[in-house]
């Protein structure tokens, strides 16, 4: 399975990775490779417990389109 994650750098220079299409699914790292390997490690975790939890592990995911005045 592939998840989009989002990276933003914090106030103290961490790079926090979200998943947000499983939700609460976060962690961070000092660099990029570190966050990516933290946030695929929640991922699982996340996946692995949903499923043990009788939760939906089939997760839909959607483009929207939005005009923006940031172009």
């Amino acid at each position: 399975m592939k998840f989009l994650v989002t990276l933003e750098h914090d106030d103290d220079g961490w790079i926090v990775a979200e998943c947000t299409s499983l939700p609460g699914c976060v962690s961070q790292g000092r660099t990029i490779d570190e966050a990516l390997a933290n946030i695929r490690e929640a991922i699982e975790l996340s996946l692995e417990t949903r499923q043990a939890e009788g939760i939906a592990t089939a997760i839909e995911v959607a483009e929207v389109e939005v005009d923006s005045p940031l172009r």
